[in-house]
C-alpha cells in the first residue's frame, strides 16, 4: 500500500474512532503513532512519540493558552458579564427585541475577554435568560440570541482556536487576531440584525419595553469599565505592538485578578476555582495538541494533501468549488466533533490544498473559525445549545433548536462576504504588520 492510501486509511480510522466516542486526544494519538509505525517502523515512531510532548510543551506560541484560559475564568468568576449585560440592556431599552440584541452585544464583549464560547454561553444564560423571561420573551428568541452570542467568543480576539491554528499552520498570532477583528464585529452586527428582524416579524416573541432616560443611559456607561480596561490593555497592546500575545495574556490575567480583588468580587475560593479550572482545561488542550502533532506528522509523511490537490487538478475543479466542499465538510464534522479537534485534525489536510488554489492561510483561518462557530450552534448537536439547556433545564431542546435556525443565516452571509471581499480579513493585518 502506497503512502497516500495509508494516509486515507488513517483518516478513515480516525473518523471511525471519533464516531465511536473515543476521546479526541486518544484517537489522534493512536492513529498518529501507529500510522508513523507503519510508514517508518517502530523505532522511528517511538522517537517521534517521545519528542513530540517536549516540543509542544516548549513552544512559546502555545504558552498563551493557559494564560488566556485563566483570564477567561477569572473574568467569569468576577461577574464582569453582568455589568456588560446591564449596560447593553439600558442602552437598548425602548427598542423592540432590545434585550435579545443586548444579550448578543454583551456576549460579544465578554467573549472578547473570555475567549471561550462555551463559558460565554453558560455565563450569559444564567444572567440574561431570567431577565428576558421576566418581561415575556419567547424561549425561542431568547435561547437563539444566547447561542448565537456565545459563539462569537471564538472569533473576536483573543481566540484560543486562532492560537492553535497559528501553531499548526505556522502563522503569526497577532496577524490572526488582527484578521479576526473586522469579521468578528460584522458577525456580531449580523446576529443583532437578525434578532431585531425576528422581534419585528414576531412581536409576540419580544414585548416592547419602556426606554430609559438619558441620565440612566449615561450612568450605566460607568459599569463595564473593568472590561474596557482589560480589552484595551490586552488586545490593544497586541495590535499596537507593545506586547506579544503571551505577555498580553499574562498582563490581562493578572489585571483581571487585581480588578476583581479591588472590586471585592473575587474571593480566594473563586480564585482557586479559576486556577483549578484553567489547569484542567489547559492540560486537556495540550493533550489534544500533542496527539494532533503526531497525527499531523503522519499525514505530512503520507503526502495525502498533495494527492487531494492532484485529484482536484485532474478533475479541473475551480477553487471556489473546492472551498465550498471544504466548508460543507466542516459543517458536517461539526455534528460530532468539537471545534479545537476539528482544527487540529483538518488543517494539516486542507491547508496545503487551499494554498494550492491561491487562498491566503490567514484568510482561511477566519473561514475555519466561522464554520467551527456554525458547528457550535447548529442542530442537532451544537455544543452551545446543550450548554444553554444545561443552564435552563426547563427549556425544551426543541425550542432551542427552533430558536437558533434564523441565526444560522448570519455566518453564511459572512462567509459569502469574505469570498467576495477577502480584504475584510486581510486588510487590518497588512495595515498593522505589513
Amino acid at each position: 500500500m502506497n503512502p497516500p492510501l495509508i494516509g486515507a486509511a488513517g483518516i478513515g480510522v480516525l473518523l471511525l474512532l471519533l464516531f465511536l466516542r473515543v476521546p479526541v486526544w486518544a484517537a489522534l494519538t493512536l492513529v498518529g503513532f501507529f500510522g508513523n509505525m507503519v510508514l517508518s517502523g517502530p523505532q522511528s515512531a517511538l522517537t517521534i512519540a517521545g519528542t513530540t510532548p517536549f516540543d509542544v510543551a516548549s513552544t512559546y506560541t502555545l504558552s498563551v493558552i493557559p494564560l488566556f484560559v485563566l483570564l477567561g475564568e477569572v473574568a467569569s468568576n468576577t461577574k464582569l458579564s453582568s455589568d456588560l449585560f446591564t449596560a447593553a440592556r439600558v442602552l437598548l431599552s425602548g427598542v423592540r427585541g432590545g434585550l435579545a440584541i443586548a444579550t448578543i452585544a454583551a456576549s460579544a464583549c465578554f467573549g472578547a475577554v473570555c475567549g471561550s464560547s462555551v463559558v460565554t454561553a453558560a455565563t450569559m444564560t444564567r444572567i440574561a435568560l431570567p431577565e428576558m423571561r421576566k418581561v415575556g420573551y419567547d424561549d425561542r428568541l431568547a435561547t437563539g440570541a444566547l447561542a448565537a452570542g456565545g459563539s462569537i467568543g471564538i472569533l473576536i480576539p483573543p481566540s484560543i482556536i486562532l492560537v492553535i491554528y497559528a501553531a499548526v499552520a505556522e502563522q503569526s498570532v497577532p496577524k490572526l487576531f488582527a484578521a479576526a477583528l473586522i469579521p468578528g464585529l460584522l458577525l456580531t452586527l449580523l446576529y443583532m440584525a437578525i434578532a431585531a428582524l425576528v422581534a419585528v416579524a414576531r412581536p409576540q416573541f419580544a414585548p416592547a419595553a419602556p426606554p430609559a432616560s438619558l441620565s440612566e443611559r449615561l450612568k450605566v456607561l460607568s459599569g463595564p469599565w473593568q472590561f474596557i480596561v482589560l480589552f484595551v490593555v490586552t488586545i490593544g497592546g497586541i495590535y499596537a505592538g507593545i506586547f506579544s500575545p503571551t505577555e498580553a495574556a499574562a498582563i490581562g490575567a493578572f489585571g483581571a485578578i487585581v480588578l476583581g480583588a479591588i472590586g471585592r468580587r473575587l474571593t480566594f475560593a473563586a480564585l482557586w476555582r479559576s486556577i483549578e479550572s484553567s489547569v484542567t482545561i489547559s492540560c486537556l488542550l495540550f493533550a489534544i495538541i500533542i496527539g494532533a502533532n503526531l497525527f499531523s506528522f503522519f499525514i505530512v509523511q503520507t503526502h495525502f494533501p498533495m494527492l487531494l490537490a492532484d485529484g482536484a487538478r485532474a478533475m479541473q475543479l475551480p477553487g471556489q468549488v473546492v472551498m465550498a466542499m471544504i466548508i460543507v465538510a466542516y459543517i458536517v464534522m461539526g455534528c460530532f466533533l468539537e471545534g479545537i479537534g476539528m482544527v487540529l485534525i483538518t488543517v494539516p489536510v486542507f491547508l496545503p490544498l487551499v494554498m494550492h488554489f491561491g487562498y491566503h492561510p490567514i484568510w482561511f483561518a477566519i473561514i475555519v473559525v466561522i464554520v467551527v462557530e456554525v458547528g457550535l450552534i447548529h442542530p442537532p448537536v451544537g455544543m452551545n445549545l446543550f450548554v444553554i439547556q444545561a443552564q435552563a433545564p426547563d427549556v425544551r431542546i426543541t425550542s432551542i433548536y427552533r430558536g437558533i435556525v434564523p441565526f444560522l443565516i448570519a455566518p453564511l452571509i459572512l462567509i459569502v462576504l469574505l469570498f467576495v471581499f477577502p480584504q475584510l480579513a486581510l486588510w487590518l493585518p497588512k495595515l498593522l504588520y505589513g
